[in-house]
């Protein structure tokens, strides 16, 4: 089995964190960081364009 994870980085307190693509909504849906609850698309917080494959593909 393949695990994979994303990195996400928030644009607003700079956290930094990575987790199951399986677990966020698709990439153009509104996002809440789990630190400061900024609100943007999950996009606006992946960190390469790889994490963003990775979430199109298993998301």
């Amino acid at each position: 089995m393949n695990e994979a994870t994303v990195r996400l980085v928030c644009p607003e307190c700079g956290k930094d964190w990575q987790t199951d693509p399986v677990d966020l909504p698709e990439s153009g849906r509104t996002f809440h960081c789990p630190n400061c609850h900024a609100s943007r698309r999950l996009s606006e917080y992946l960190h390469t364009e790889r994490d963003l494959q990775v979430l199109q593909k298993l998301g």
